[in-house]
């Protein structure tokens, strides 16, 4: 079945603004309540459920992207259009936007709403290299799951796993945002601009070359169910 570009933006309107509510609203729940205590391990538990929400409710619909980096990834693979592409960035944006204006409103203003940080004890030229590989094994795991036609039902315990995994082990380097959006909307609302150039160049370079690196086998694949 199709689903119109309306559909398509409604849903990934409503998914972005799951995840990035779970993945800020954690940080700054955690700020407000627990004074950080419960660190980066509760941090990466909340997105994991929210893309399991996401990807079992959404994904047959938009292939639940949920972030512009995927969305140029998807777009290099020829899943999507030019004017796709343009629904699913305001969508994503919007709901981004959306979920930070929940978690101020709702949860607190703690933690630069939960803006993404990098750790400036490692050097620049460890912290972008290792965003790069978290978005890359992001996209990764995405393609896999969407060449495998849905990976036998477990594709949102793989999304969110490896959403999981990133921030638990390479948060305390990079911020492990891997998401221009979910790392846009608390930076705006909370006036933290600072690291927002990082959000907005690393996962597009990681989703990117996997992308380039998939893109024939999904010529491939299209070309046998063709035949």
């Amino acid at each position: 079945m199709a689903y119109s570009n309306l559909q398509i933006f409604t849903v990934e309107l409503i998914g972005t603004f799951i995840l990035v509510m779970f993945a800020t609203g954690s940080i700054v729940y955690d700020a407000e309540f627990f004074d950080g205590a419960l660190g980066i391990p509760f941090a990466s538990v909340a997105p994991f459920i929210a893309l399991l929400i996401g990807v079992y409710s959404f994904g047959k619909i938009s292939l639940a992207h949920f972030n512009p980096a995927v969305t140029v990834g998807y777009y290099i693979t020829g899943h999507i259009s030019k004017i796709q592409v343009v629904y699913y960035f305001a969508a994503e944006i919007i709901g981004a936007l959306l979920g930070s204006l929940f978690v101020l409103s709702f949860i607190g203003d703690k933690a630069n709403l939960g803006a993404n940080a990098p750790n400036y004890d490692f050097s620049i030229f460890v912290i972008f290299p290792v965003e790069v590989l978290a978005s890359a094994m992001l996209m990764g795991v995405i393609f896999y799951v969407v060449y495998t036609k849905g990976l036998r039902g477990f594709s949102g315990v793989a999304i969110g796993g490896i959403v999981g995994l990133d921030i638990l082990f390479l948060a305390f380097i990079s911020g492990a945002s891997m998401n221009p959006a979910r790392a846009l909307a608390p930076a705006l609302l909370s006036g933290t601009f600072e690291n927002l150039w990082l959000y907005w160049t690393a996962p597009y370079v990681g989703t990117m070359i996997v992308a380039v690196l998939f893109r024939k086998k999904f010529q491939a694949q299209r070309a046998a169910n063709y035949e």
